[in-house]
């Protein structure tokens, strides 16, 4: 067995963190006060490769393992959660869908800008009364000659109430299949089509640097061609696009646990009470001890369920274990690291504040840790 990245891993972790510190890390806590998404960053990010990782090269796309991009999304959650997760559903359910079930015309059409970060686009699933239920999709799409009319409403997407969003993958109800549950088809919905709003969502707990809309969907047209895949196809679209993204949020949790436990060492070591660095104190070595335990698992965890999924083994399972177990890790990793800094960890001028309240959303968005157990016990046998 071979726990060693290659040199080409070795080098994106290196070049992705040097990048995360220099242009993420001084306008990180300035975003999230102002609540602010930056296009000058992702731009930034596209222009490193970011963007499009797994994506091949003929549509600008870099090409890469699996491995490889969860490193990159590791290392910028290391330092911020918002950009982490701009780069997460842009890539996994933003420009995976295109990728992976587009016609050849719409992959050259999105993909290489996407790539390149000069747009965004959006995963249009959760509805008010359907998250966790994914299947009880309201959105309906009806074929009225060569067109196909969309109405309802989507909420909670990241990365369509921006100027830099192209689009949004659509999930919509086109029918009812033989056994009496809906058909489910996915659309191509480009911004600026009539009839199709994006409206942004503030007063945010968490990733308050990134781009998360209301779409509502009045009429609005368009052609036949902008399906993905085939009609009926759209359930399984989505669900495989959340096996990856369930990947890209186990590895915010893992960089997000990594930079909460760096931060609460480091003040460890220099804050002093009764005459020596709290560090020295066994009730606080334990705790940073025990985050240092849980974060080799959760890596040696995630990387194993991305390996699974580069050499095309079933991952499904692995990938629903990292995303609770990374989740989770992160929360009870950042709860100590507050709790070493102590009022300071209350402030906002602390990043480790952040980083609290970011963790939350990992035990939700992508499935939470709820249906992630039912998914994983399906699998187990129960």
């Amino acid at each position: 067995m071979d726990f060693d990245l290659t040199k080409e891993q070795e080098m994106i972790r290196k070049e992705i963190r040097q990048f995360a510190e220099k242009e993420i890390g001084p306008v990180a806590l300035e975003l999230d006060e102002r609540e602010a998404f930056s296009a000058e960053l992702v731009k930034k990010m596209g222009g490193i490769g970011l963007f499009g990782t797994f994506v091949s090269e003929e549509y600008d796309g870099q090409g890469m393992d699996y491995v490889s991009y969860i490193i990159a999304v590791e290392e910028i959650a290391r330092v911020d959660g918002s950009q982490a997760g701009t780069i997460a559903a842009g890539n996994s359910v933003g420009i995976g869908p295109l990728y992976y079930f587009g016609t050849e015309e719409q992959k050259k059409k999105y993909l290489p800008k996407l790539c390149r970060g000069e747009g965004v686009w959006g995963f249009g699933l959760t509805e008010p009364e359907a998250g966790s239920d994914a299947g009880a999709t309201q959105t309906t799409a009806v074929l009225d000659g060569n067109e196909w009319v969309i109405n309802g409403s989507k909420i909670f997407i990241t990365n369509t109430a921006c100027d830099l969003s192209m689009g949004v993958t659509v999930q919509a109800v086109t029918g009812t299949k033989d056994d009496g549950k809906p058909e489910l088809t996915c659309f191509i919905v480009e911004t600026g089509t009539p009839g199709y709003k994006a409206v942004p969502m503030h007063k945010k707990m968490m990733w308050r640097g990134t781009s998360t809309g209301e779409l509502y969907f009045d009429n609005v047209r368009v052609p036949k061609k902008n399906i993905l895949g085939k009609p009926g196809d759209g359930f399984h679209q989505m669900l495989k696009a959340l096996d990856g993204g369930r990947l890209s949020i186990a590895a915010m949790g893992l960089g997000g646990a990594q930079g909460s436990y760096e931060m609460a060492l480091k003040y460890a070591k220099e804050r002093k009470q009764f005459g020596k660095p709290i560090s020295k104190n066994q009730a606080i070595a334990f705790k940073l001890t025990d985050c240092a335990i849980e974060i080799e698992c959760a890596r040696n965890l995630l990387y194993k369920a991305c390996w699974l999924r580069d050499m095309k083994r079933p991952f499904e399972k692995e990938a629903a274990m990292a995303k609770v177990f990374c989740a989770e890790v992160m929360g009870r990793v950042v709860n100590h690291a507050v709790q070493i800094h102590g009022g300071y960890g209350l402030m906002k001028e602390y990043n480790v504040e952040r980083f609290y309240r970011d963790q939350k959303l990992l035990d939700i968005g992508e499935g939470t840790s709820e249906v992630q157990r039912i998914v994983i016990s399906r699998h187990i046998g129960c």
